[in-house]
């Protein structure tokens, strides 16, 4: 009989929610559990895989991966084009933006009354964010999505300075593996 890898279930507690387990993460705890599954990533798969788990392998991070229906994957399609906006965004107001980035909202602000482009993008995300209007409103919810998915942390409570995780890289890599041939790209309006 295999032997069920220790803490298990704390993983599973944070993977199944669709979270990361980074390396970077400011929370010790997720920090140790990280380091316990790259020391059995092996026994890891094997357990999860006996309950129709996939535990996949980023750069400093883990997540579960599942076997996905046509309606499933329709709505995870329409979740990706939130974090392609998300991310389009971001990489706007600082094109380094990325695992270990810091920033604040009050400095998406300042830069908001300076670039009309980046301006431009935050009024394609009112559309994650119903009921808000103002530009801080539509950030704020924009960072409440990043933290709570786990691709940032606030690090810092008294400055509201946030962090970066290690699993933004996974949603880089999720852009990056957007191929649209040649044949449908005429297709696609501008």
């Amino acid at each position: 009989m295999q032997e069920i890898p220790k803490q298990s279930a704390e993983v599973f507690e944070i993977l199944n929610k669709g979270q990361f387990i980074c390396s970077n993460s400011s929370r010790e705890s997720v920090c140790k559990l990280y380091s316990v599954i790259n020391q059995d990533f092996d026994s890891y798969c094997d357990y999860f895989k006996g309950i129709n788990l996939i535990l996949e392998e980023g750069d400093e991070y883990y997540y579960f991966a599942r076997l996905e229906s046509r309606a499933e994957m329709e709505r995870k399609l329409e979740i990706a084009m939130k974090w392609i906006d998300i991310v389009d965004f971001l990489k706007t107001f600082e094109n380094s933006f990325g695992p270990g980035f810091r920033f604040k909202p009050s400095d998406l602000l300042i830069r908001l009354s300076v670039d009309a482009d980046l301006k431009n993008k935050l009024e394609g995300l009112k559309k994650y964010a119903p009921g808000k209007e103002k530009h801080s409103e539509i950030i704020d919810k924009v960072l409440d999505i990043l933290e709570k998915d786990n691709f940032i942390e606030l690090e810092n409570i008294i400055v509201h300075e946030y962090k970066t995780l290690a699993s933004f890289t996974y949603l880089e890599k999720l852009i990056l593996n957007i191929d649209i041939t040649e044949d449908i790209q005429h297709e696609i309006p501008e």
